[in-house]
């Protein structure tokens, strides 16, 4: 069996796909409040463009992929895509992250093509406060479709919540307490400082007085009991925890406070074609010009190899050597 292994020892086994820089909501962290210049249709990678990096990865070792945005259930056609990259070879799992406001109508095609997982992005619990931080989004169209993607067997379905202090620090015990009685898993995320650095608007906290570690939600969760989960966490980020007698997990990623950088296991794909090696560096690999002139699988090998070996020890996120991304978090896929 073929592994990727970067320089500093890390088997890289996990590709993100981004496929559309564009979303139909605009939450504040990931869009900036003014007119975005998305992506125009040529400059986005065909599916058979990711089909084709998908297939050369695998032969290197890579075995699950995560489909991405923006918001990848604006794509046409997706279950054709999902469908052709399951049948891959090496390719053991095709997941996806969503906002979930499409998958009341996409979840059972999704399922049926092959879909595995998905991961919907649930920040609060209170319908004037989610379309106050999505800028018009619907809570409703949310939990219809977290109970088709359930219907549909996209199981275990995980709840992304970033915690804003100010905005929605406030519902931790209410979103923590979702995995009581269903098989979720909630997972609180850190507020990341990716893209544009303006203010979200009046009345609203900015990105640093935003900001709220992990160890500050474990401790106002005391409450709760929390206790460490046993289960196999499949090389992810979050640190598991279970409230006694829970069905679901809750889980906490700290990408800021205490970086999983030395377990790094991922490479990420960009709507328009960059192999973006870290999260937080807008150092990038072009592979969409050797997809559009030809090339063919060795070319691409190559360049996924060159792409491999650029792959940063640790971000340099409150270091003098951090340069602020330019992408904003929706044209990169998180």
């Amino acid at each position: 069996m073929t592994f990727l292994v970067d320089r500093f020892g890390r088997r890289v086994e996990y590709l993100r796909i981004s496929l559309t820089d564009r979303c139909n909501l605009r939450c504040l962290y990931c869009v900036p409040p003014q007119e975005v210049l998305w992506k125009q249709r040529d400059e986005i990678l065909h599916f058979e463009e990711i089909l084709a990096v998908v297939e050369t990865a695998a032969r290197l070792g890579v075995r699950r992929l995560r489909l991405t945005g923006g918001e990848p259930l604006l794509r046409r056609d997706l279950p054709r895509l999902v469908q052709d990259l399951a049948a891959v070879p090496g390719i053991d799992e095709v997941s996806l992250t969503t906002n979930g406001t499409l998958l009341e109508d996409l979840a059972e095609p999704l399922a049926k093509s092959g879909l595995k997982r998905v991961n919907v992005s649930l920040d609060t619990l209170r319908p004037d406060r989610y379309t106050r931080l999505t800028r018009g989004g619907q809570l409703g169209a949310v939990w219809r479709g977290i109970a088709a993607a359930e219907q549909a067997g996209l199981s275990p379905i995980k709840l992304n919540a970033v915690v804003i202090q100010g905005l929605n620090d406030d519902e931790l015990e209410d979103l923590a307490r979702l995995s009581l009685e269903r098989p979720w898993h909630v997972r609180f995320i850190e507020l990341m400082a990716v893209g544009d650095p303006q203010g979200w608007g009046p009345d609203l906290p900015d990105r640093v007085h935003g900001f709220l570690p992990v160890d500050t939600m474990l401790e106002r969760l005391q409450g709760l009991e929390l206790q460490p989960a046993t289960e196999r966490k499949d090389g992810g980020p979050a640190r598991m925890y279970r409230i006694p007698n829970a069905q679901g997990t809750v889980g906490f990623i700290s990408p800021i406070s205490a970086n999983f950088c030395s377990d790094c296991n991922r490479l990420r794909l960009t709507p328009d074609g960059k192999i973006r090696t870290c999260l937080f560096s807008d150092d990038e690999i072009d592979i969409k010009e050797i997809l559009r002139r030809g090339g063919r699988d060795q070319d691409l090998r190559e360049r996924l190899l060159v792409a491999l070996q650029s792959k940063p020890e640790r971000h340099r996120i409150n270091s003098h050597q951090f340069k602020k991304c330019q992408r904003n978090m929706s044209a990169i896929g998180g």
